[in-house]
């Protein structure tokens, strides 16, 4: 099972890395695009928030959301306030996050997530690490793929390499490193078979749809770079 204890320090870690970057802005960068279409850094801030909080809902029994149209209207809500007030809603939400998992509780059960997505309790905080340090990078302050630990790249990659794995729409793939041949396979059955090669960073931005979206990856075998479905 996962180590829910690990998985809680690296949270604490991504939360104070993005405290302390967020804390360098101002209230005009808030309203400036990040790198998610549509949503500007305060819109990021805001869901990063209500994400925490959602999580203490699933770990309390809870529907994550209420729905899905007042998860947006929360996002909506909150986007366009000043930088203290976003500071201050981090870091009181991850705050109670934080305090729910010290709660005694049997980290092997099922939870239920969003749109009926279940999961065991112990997978809970590396998805939370994923929101905090992904969504770190989302902002387009300086803060890059290739910025990311090692360890939350390559367990992303898992994550999100078995995510894709059975879709018809996405052709058989394999990923591998360029330095040391760490391979993944993802993907469906149908289709020509790919084979991407590349830094860890440049697999996980085209596996995630960040940053150059695989762009600059070597297309070994096949036909060229898959496009993805949206997350």
């Amino acid at each position: 099972m996962t180590d829910h204890v690990h998985d809680l320090r690296s949270v604490r870690e991504a939360t104070d890395r993005l405290l302390t970057a967020v804390a360098k802005l101002d209230n005009a960068a808030l309203t400036e695009e990040s790198h998610l279409p549509g949503w500007t850094r305060g819109h990021i801030l805001a869901h990063l928030a209500r994400n925490a909080d959602a999580l203490v809902n699933v770990f309390e029994g809870r529907p994550m959301y209420e729905s899905g149209t007042a998860r947006d209207a929360d996002i909506e809500r909150d986007a366009g306030r000043p930088l203290e007030e976003h500071l201050a809603d981090l870091r009181d939400s991850a705050a109670r996050f934080m305090a729910t998992t010290e709660h005694d509780q049997d980290w092997s059960r099922t939870v239920e997530l969003r749109n009926g997505v279940t999961d065991l309790a112990a997978n809970v905080p590396f998805r939370r690490w994923v929101e905090a340090d992904l969504h770190h990078v989302d902002l387009n302050i300086g803060y890059e793929l290739c910025d990311l630990p090692d360890e939350f790249t390559e367990r992303e990659i898992v994550f999100l390499a078995d995510r894709w794995s059975g879709r018809p729409d996405v052709p058989p793939v394999t990923l591998r490193t360029a330095h040391d041949g760490q391979v993944w396979r993802t993907g469906g059955t149908e289709g020509t078979s790919v084979v991407l090669e590349g830094p860890m960073d440049e697999l996980l931005g085209w596996l995630a749809g960040r940053g150059l979206q695989g762009a600059h990856l070597a297309v070994i075998d096949g036909d060229g770079l898959p496009e993805l479905p949206p997350l």
